[in-house]
């Protein structure tokens, strides 16, 4: 059985990928989650009941920038992939409380990639930022626009995370893919957003 552990398993995205990968009974899933504060815990609590209770799925509360305990989940459990999807998230908050940044998106990332060279994994997917694209790109996006001058440190941390995996995955041929998630909507979201106030045409 494949076996892919998911960070941010209580986040809305890391929720529905869980869902979505649950729905394969060849697959075990194993969510690892810190439950922070920066958001309602209580939603969070809420995400993971959906998914607790079936067999092929586990959780663990746990924070990535913490490598002892990274080291001991990866050594145990043997993962053939890894989707990471937990960050410190927002921009404005940024502003207010860069080590939150530092710790999870740069600290965290790091024992993400030194946890799957050590513990090889087919393929790592993790969560990257649109934010990387700061000023001066042209619009429409593209993926092969250079990204080189983010506007906050959230977008500086997201792309400091694409060039250290290329660098894991030039140095040690660890196999990463990068998405570069725009605003993200839909059930089990933690946010009120703009669009769910627009009145609908029809």
């Amino acid at each position: 059985m494949t076996k892919i552990l998911v960070t941010g398993a209580a986040g809305f995205i890391g929720r529905a990928v869980c869902e979505k990968l649950l729905e394969r009974r060849d697959v075990q899933v194993v969510g690892i989650d810190n439950l922070n504060d920066y958001y309602a815990v209580e939603l969070k609590h809420a995400r993971l009941a959906t998914l607790q209770g079936r067999s092929n799925f586990s959780f663990h509360r746990q924070d990535i920038a913490d490598w002892p305990a990274m080291e001991r989940l990866f050594s145990a459990e043997k993962f053939d992939y890894v989707i990471h999807l937990a960050a410190q998230a927002g921009v404005r908050y940024s502003l207010q409380n860069p080590h939150a940044y530092a710790e999870s998106n740069l600290l965290g990332f790091t024992n993400v990639l030194e946890a799957c060279r050590r513990h090889p994994v087919k393929h790592l997917v993790f969560a990257g930022s649109s934010s990387v694209y700061g000023s001066g790109s042209a619009v429409p996006f593209s993926e092969d626009q250079r990204a080189d001058h983010p506007v906050s440190f959230y977008a500086a941390t997201k792309r400091a995370n694409e060039l250290m995996a290329a660098s894991y995955s030039h140095l040690y041929r660890l196999p990463t893919t990068s998405l570069r998630f725009f605003t993200v909507y839909g059930p089990w979201g933690g946010r009120t957003w703009l669009l769910g106030c627009l009145p609908m045409p029809f």
